[in-house]
């Protein structure tokens, strides 16, 4: 079964993972700079080399193909000169080299505007907003679900109303947080917790009532008291799974991050990509993007190394 790279849940060598694990971004970057380099697999704009005689033709200038052949053939009936372009992508798709020059360049090269910021300090703002609102969040969401898993009542009585609020879209309370919070980071500091609170209380209560019913039972024939059978059965028995899914619902507080930003004053990596797609430097808003992704996946590496340590009985963690 070793050697089967489709085994039914079986597990793979180590160095398999590995090769696996790098080929999963290994594929799409390949497929972009298919897309990006190769010419006749997509590439429907013209970079004009040379305009010929075409008026508004300008040299580095994208227009579409059909448009650039169906001047090339004006031209070439009325015997004027003949322009010459490359094929091309639009400019919303740079290729990978643009963006890595990008990546580089938005932390070593000043704002355009006079009142912008560096994408580090934009950066910054994000990471504060995604800190606070999901501490808070966590601060009334993590008690309420292991309370909510283990005593009945308390999932009677607050998980129905958990349950129907959270099919409420967090933006959708952007005015009013504006209207309460003011308009720089509270509201969108209320954006988060809105859109991971509710989801956090079901999914740690859910997680709660996953642990063996025989160990409460026992701690409950033995005698414990409420507060010990939480303190001393029930939180370290979840502990594991509970710091499994705040790792999740870390990314999903990301998710809620941009949506977040556009309330109230424009600040962020939000506003960085924002003004960069105003002005059409799309290798500056992937470059952004691309730096979300690379925060989120190495906090979530640095956690997950970090739960091997905590919870080295735990086998689930220390598959990852």
């Amino acid at each position: 079964m070793g050697s089967n790279w489709f085994a039914v849940r079986q597990e793979l060598t180590p160095e398999r993972r590995k090769f696996l694990a790098i080929a999963s971004f290994l594929l799409p970057l390949l497929v972009w700079a298919l897309v990006s380099y190769v010419p006749f697999i997509w590439h429907p704009m013209v970079k004009v080399t040379s305009p010929g005689d075409v008026e508004y033709f300008q040299v580095d200038m994208l227009v579409n193909k059909v448009t650039f052949e169906e001047e090339t053939a004006t031209m070439q009936e009325e015997g004027k000169q003949l322009p010459l372009g490359v094929p091309s992508n639009p400019i919303y798709l740079p290729p990978p080299h643009k963006v890595v020059e990008a990546l580089y360049t938005a932390f070593t090269t000043p704002p355009v505007q006079r009142d912008g910021l560096w994408l580090h300090q934009s950066l910054w703002q994000s990471i504060q907003v995604i800190f606070w609102g999901f501490v808070i969040s966590s601060l009334v969401g993590v008690p309420l679900g292991i309370l909510a898993g283990t005593y009945s009542a308390v999932s009677r009585l607050f998980e129905p109303f958990i349950e129907f609020f959270r099919y409420l879209p967090a933006p959708a309370f952007g005015a009013l947080a504006v209207a309460v919070l003011g308009i720089y980071d509270g509201p969108k500091i209320a954006i988060i917790v809105i859109g991971t609170f509710f989801q956090q209380v079901l999914i740690i209560s859910n997680t709660t009532r996953k642990l063996d019913y025989s160990l409460l039972e026992a701690a409950m024939t033995l005698g414990t008291s409420r507060w010990k059978l939480l303190r001393h059965v029930v939180i370290p028995g979840v502990l594991p799974e509970l710091y499994r899914d705040q790792r999740i619902l870390l990314g999903w507080a990301w998710t809620y991050l941009i949506v977040a930003e556009l309330i109230g004053t424009s600040s962020g990596i939000t506003w960085f990509i924002t003004q960069q797609a105003r002005y059409e430097h799309f290798e500056n808003v992937y470059a952004a993007i691309l730096i979300i992704g690379i925060i989120g996946l190495g906090t979530d590496m640095v956690l997950a190394r970090l739960g091997k340590r905590l919870f080295p009985w735990d086998k689930p963690a220390n598959k990852e």
